[in-house]
């Protein structure tokens, strides 16, 4: 089947580096950018398991280097950056859990924060890249429960060491954005455009992480048992992993042509109507998947989390022309489509289906 390109070629030929390349955003990401004929530096640490979407689809053994480098390590970044000279650098690299932040908060800080600081310095230092998006979280906002969606000039923050490592991380973006890589300077001190992003709650086949209802949701199914739902009234804006990487691969290549005018910050979330219950998401897998069953088991005495989390996409609409493909039932239906085929049929292939369903609409 031809592959779609909603970029219009530009990836083609440009050496891009993925940082958690191995993890499941990541994976998606190399996936898509590698059918789009890019060179692809990947640096991660080992995926997390044999089922992960990284190890099942083969990625690895696609892209032109499939490195294992700890973003904490700022020599071996410096160093990877100078082998390869990247032009477009995506971060993703990051401990990406709320629950397990409280168990490891110092290390939460110094992969999310440390590790993003290595990352700019290194892009800093490296004549070859031009741009710079570093992925962050919807969690990186203060959240004050608030009924509408959070815009992109509002306070960070965060309750728990994960979402406020994000917070942290976007405060230090704009740091370096303001101190080493000034749109006002461009061309003069500096060739880097530097943006941040957000996106939602991210599915999609693949991923299984501890602590997301998907995963949960796949290996209670597999394995004959009912759903445990921990926060069954958590409200999130939920999106299938392709709707915010075509958001931003799109900046990318918007920062590309206009460095100066697009290296901010930006959100990319659902529409409104996919901001939803984790019961009705956890509902809506069993439909799709033929059997199950839910159970609620909150805790009033459990550790915090955020129930209310919308993101407001209106920049993102207006100045890029970017927004979601797809509702919150097909975003599940594309989910599940990944978990019912992967064991018997060819994992890249599948992804390379899911993508092409994508974009066709």
């Amino acid at each position: 089947m031809k592959q779609i390109d909603m970029f219009n070629d530009f990836f083609r030929g440009k050496r891009v580096l993925v940082t958690g390349h191995t993890g499941f955003k990541g994976s998606w990401l190399s996936i898509w950018l590698h059918k789009l004929g890019a060179e692809i530096i990947g640096v991660s640490l080992d995926p997390f398991s044999e089922r992960d979407n990284y190890v099942l689809s083969g990625i690895g053994s696609k892209i032109k280097a499939d490195l294992r480098a700890d973003i904490r390590d700022g020599e071996c970044m410096k160093q990877i950056f100078a082998e390869y000279q990247p032009e477009i650098v995506f971060h993703l690299a990051a401990q990406p859990l709320v629950r397990l932040s409280y168990e490891i908060p110092v290390d939460t800080y110094a992969v999310n924060v440390m590790g993003t600081l290595n990352v700019m310095e290194t892009i800093r230092v490296a004549e070859s890249v031009k741009v710079g998006i570093m992925i962050t979280t919807d969690k990186c906002y203060e959240n004050k429960e608030q009924i509408w969606g959070y815009r992109e000039n509002e306070t960070m923050g965060g309750y728990d060491p994960y979402s406020s490592s994000k917070g942290a991380a976007e405060i230090a973006i704009n740091s370096w954005r303001h101190s080493f890589f000034n749109p006002a300077d461009y061309g003069k001190k500096h060739h880097v455009s530097l943006a941040s992003v957000r996106a939602g709650n991210v599915i999609g086949g693949g991923d299984w992480a501890l602590d997301r209802i998907i995963p949960d949701c796949i290996k209670a199914l597999e394995a004959g048992k009912d759903i445990d739902i921990r926060s069954p009234k958590a409200i999130r804006p939920w999106q299938h992993v392709l709707e915010p990487l075509s958001g931003y691969m799109l900046l990318a290549s918007k920062m590309w042509e206009e460095p100066t005018k697009y290296c901010e910050g930006w959100n990319f979330g659902p529409r409104a109507e996919s901001i939803i219950p984790v019961w009705d998401v956890a509902a809506d897998v069993i439909k799709n998947y033929g059997s199950g069953q839910l159970n609620d088991i909150s805790d009033p005495n459990a550790l915090h989390e955020a129930k209310l989390l919308m993101l407001d996409i209106s920049k993102a609409k207006f100045q890029l022309g970017w927004e979601p493909r797809m509702n919150i039932h097909q975003c599940i239906e594309l989910t599940m489509d990944w978990y019912k085929r992967y064991k018997q049929e060819d994992v890249y292939s599948i992804c390379m289906d899911e993508i092409n369903q994508f974009l066709r609409g």
